[in-house]
């Protein structure tokens, strides 16, 4: 199989690919094609059937495995699939690991990472909140192994929100080490759990897309609510220790115009802020400079509004 990451402008395509979306248009001609995304593990490619009614061209949908024949172009920078012939593939001609993107790490080892961190909390209470989630839920925690943490900019792959969650939770372990101001049981606690409304706010892959309650109510707000859920069913779990750890899982996104409900007001609330920023924006650059080959300037981003540049080995 030749992955979507190694194509170049004039290669010729024969393979299976997963159909990530399709779509009817109209030309400015008039003329009826389809536009189509394929996907394999190591990324997309947009594509184009130029002439749906010709023979070769078989009855397919979105979120179905197809063989395409075609020929790789160039339009507007960005490599285009012109696809000849395609068919609707068996479910024995393919499989989903090759067509799924998925952390470079592996995932159990991640996990048991976390778990290390999260074992280390000394406050009976949060230990137990912590084990209600990631030990005692088995839903939840293969659920959360499973998920992506965005449906694209960063970590937008299977085992995301566990990468991503990890890398804030040994930020937040090393803030810990250079800040003694910090209680180190709430941020641990709250690195750990600033995500997981995320299992439920993105379905899972090849949907990987935003559900009904994500719509309507958001990662951050739907994670405040399971860490009250699980909390009331712990015996004399202290309110204001309750509301501190909610309120750094509604306030780490730092300002109201990036979703936060609240601004930081703990200590501990900022250092969370600051490490899930400082991953998330690190992770989206290294994608960046993954997904291209070119050296020097890359062009304009606006995430980080500025245009961006490899830096010189």
């Amino acid at each position: 199989m030749k992955y979507i990451k190694d194509y170049n402008d004039g290669d010729r395509v024969f393979d299976i690919y997963f159909c990530k979306h399709k779509s009817s248009a109209v030309s400015k001609n008039g003329k009826n094609y389809d536009n189509v995304i394929l996907q394999d593990k190591t990324g997309t490619i947009d594509a184009k059937i130029w002439d749906p009614n010709n023979a070769g061209i078989a009855d397919f949908d979105a979120f179905d495995y197809i063989e395409v024949y075609g020929d790789i172009t160039s339009f507007n920078g960005a490599l285009q699939v012109n696809i000849k012939r395609v068919r609707k593939c068996g479910e024995n001609e393919y499989d989903e690991k090759e067509y799924m993107p998925v952390s470079s790490k592996n995932i159990d080892e991640m996990f048991d990472e976390l778990l290390k961190l999260t074992e280390s909390v000394e406050n009976t209470y949060l230990k137990k909140l912590l084990n209600s989630f990631f030990v005692d839920d088995k839903e939840f925690a293969e659920a959360f192994k499973k998920s992506s943490a965005a449906k694209t900019v960063h970590h937008s792959f299977i085992g995301g929100l566990l990468e991503h969650t990890l890398g804030v939770t040994k930020l937040c372990e090393y803030y810990c080490t250079a800040y003694p101001a910090l209680n180190r049981d709430l941020l641990i606690t709250a690195a750990a759990c600033h995500d997981i409304g995320k299992t439920r706010e993105i379905s899972a892959f090849p949907m990987n897309n935003y559900t009904d309650e994500g719509q309507f109510l958001g990662h951050i707000v739907i994670g405040s609510e399971m860490v009250g859920e699980k909390i009331k069913e712990i015996e004399d779990f202290p309110p204001i220790l309750a509301m501190e750890l909610k309120h750094c899982i509604l306030s780490h996104h730092g300002e109201y115009e990036f979703g936060s409900p609240k601004k930081p007001a703990l200590i501990e609330a900022v250092a969370l802020n600051f490490a899930d920023n400082t991953d998330a924006k690190l992770e989206t650059f290294t994608e960046l400079l993954n997904s291209t080959q070119e050296n020097g300037w890359l062009g304009f981003n606006k995430l980080f509004e500025s245009n961006l540049k490899r830096s010189d080995i």
